[in-house]
């Protein structure tokens, strides 16, 4: 038996790929699997199949068209064909997470071209026959061709997924940056993930109680875990954590949290800053992030809510030296910050994640 893959276009009508089906089996090929590609002339099938020896391409084919099929393509194939396609595209999509720029050989594999090649020019996509030209969300475009067969919508439509997954592993890779800090001391700040709610857990439970209470103002309780989450990964804004740089292989501790929370056309800030790790220049250099994240989002302003007795995060904001609007309220202080106003014609776009 040898392994073989058969595409072919099959009338999109009740019964017809049971004919075409009945006429492989007729000659002893077993269908493995099978994918569907829809098309404005016809479903396209794909066939893995299990094919007798004595079976060639040119008995493939003709049965092919026994079974009304029409445009027929056949190749032989590897063993590693076997592993189904979502198995395929996830293990892509590991690999782009480790390395975005991959991106050009990920699409090669995915759709087994024989040429891939990036334009700086940005084009329309579409396909041609056994050309596809593709977006690229970062600038610019993809040109892949093969010799065989043609591509479809449902080929284009996984590339420009795992395209643009390559640009959000790319865009998130770029937020992160190492802060060198005066004390020699390195920190790793990043946009937060879903996964960061234990290393965030540890956070909060090696605080004092007095900086809890200043981060939530109403006590020092510790968040319950499903409120921490939607903090991590809020629907409009953003939120960054600090990690300390980890030697020999442990873990990398969370040692900071700041939330950039977007309402209408303006955003309210709040860090939390492990006690051992105050006054070193963390929460300044977060703070200053969010500020330039709400300049390229074109919101108005920042919201701060802070005690009247921390005057640590209020030396901080001093900081930033821009001019502010502060309100007092018994010992509660809120503190306004303007944002650089978006251009002309341009309405204040709300921050959200990609």
């Amino acid at each position: 038996m040898a392994l073989w893959r058969i595409r072919a276009t099959v009338d999109d009508r009740p019964g017809y790929l049971s004919v075409l089906t009945a006429s492989l089996a007729l000659r002893g090929v077993n269908i493995l699997t099978v994918q569907v590609h829809t098309t404005e002339v016809g479903a396209v099938d794909d066939f893995l199949v299990d094919a007798p020896d004595t079976l060639d391409e040119a008995g493939l084919i003709a049965a092919v068209e026994r079974g009304r099929g029409r445009d027929c393509w056949v190749a032989r194939s590897e063993a590693r064909g076997l592993a189904d396609q979502p198995t395929r595209v996830l293990g892509l999509a590991t690999r782009l997470v480790r390395d975005p720029d991959a991106a050009g050989e990920a699409l090669r594999t995915l759709l087994g071209a024989d040429e891939v090649t990036w334009r700086p020019a940005v084009v329309a996509g579409g396909i041609a026959g056994t050309t596809m030209v593709l977006p690229d969300p970062t600038g610019g475009s993809y040109e892949l061709r093969r010799a065989a067969p043609s591509f479809t919508p449902a080929e284009y439509a996984r590339a420009q997924a795992l395209a643009e997954l390559a640009a959000a592993v790319g865009r998130r890779d770029a937020d992160q940056v190492t802060l060198v800090l005066p004390d020699g001391a390195e920190a790793v700040v990043r946009p937060a993930t879903a996964g960061d709610l234990t290393g965030v857990l540890e956070l909060h439970g090696a605080c004092s109680a007095g900086t809890l209470h200043r981060r939530y103002l109403g006590g020092a309780a510790l968040p319950a875990p499903a409120r921490l989450g939607r903090l991590l990964e809020p629907a409009q804004g953003l939120t960054l954590v600090a990690t300390a740089t980890g030697s020999g292989g442990a873990a990398e501790p969370v040692v900071a949290m700041a939330n950039l929370l977007v309402e209408g056309d303006e955003a309210e800030v709040a860090l939390l800053v492990r006690d051992d790790w105050q006054r070193r220049g963390v929460g300044t250099a977060l703070l200053r992030r969010l500020v330039r994240h709400a300049e390229r989002a074109g919101l108005a302003g920042l919201v701060l809510h802070v005690q009247a007795e921390n005057t640590a995060m209020l030396r901080t904001l001093r900081r930033l030296a821009r001019p502010t609007v502060t309100e007092r309220d018994g010992c509660l202080v809120t503190v306004s910050v303007p944002v650089t106003a978006a251009p002309a014609g341009v309405v204040p776009a709300q921050v959200r994640r990609s």
